[in-house]
C-alpha cells in the first residue's frame, strides 16, 4: 500500500495504473484534511533524517537495505507515546 495526499500527480491515471501493475494498492487522504497525513509525514521525516543523503549510497541495493532496516527497527523497537509506550508491532499484537 502506498499512501499519498491528493495532489494531481498521484491522482493521474498513469500513476494509478503503474501502482496497480506492480501490486501496490493506492491510498489517499481526504481532501483538505492535512491531519490525515501527519503520522506518515512524521515517519518519512524520521526516515529521511536517519537514512541521510541519498548520494551517500553507492547502489540501490545498499539504499534498499538501509530503508528495510529502518522500517523493521521503527516497527519493532521504537516505542511510541501515542501507542501507550509500545512499538507499533507490540501495540498491534495487544490490540489483536
Amino acid at each position: 500500500m502506498l499512501h499519498t495526499d491528493q495532489v494531481w500527480q498521484y491522482r493521474h491515471r498513469t500513476w494509478q495504473r503503474t501502482l496497480l501493475q506492480n501490486g501496490i494498492k493506492p491510498s489517499m487522504s481526504r481532501k483538505a484534511t492535512a491531519l490525515d497525513n501527519a503520522v506518515i509525514e512524521s515517519f518519512f521525516n524520521k526516515e529521511k533524517t536517519e537514512i541521510g543523503p541519498l548520494k551517500q549510497y553507492k547502489s540501490r541495493t545498499k539504499l534498499t537495505k538501509k530503508i528495510r532496516w529502518f522500517i523493521h527497527d521503527y516497527n519493532t523497537n521504537r516505542i511510541q507515546i501515542k501507542l501507550s509506550g509500545q512499538s507499533p508491532i507490540a501495540y498491534r499484537q495487544l490490540a489483536a
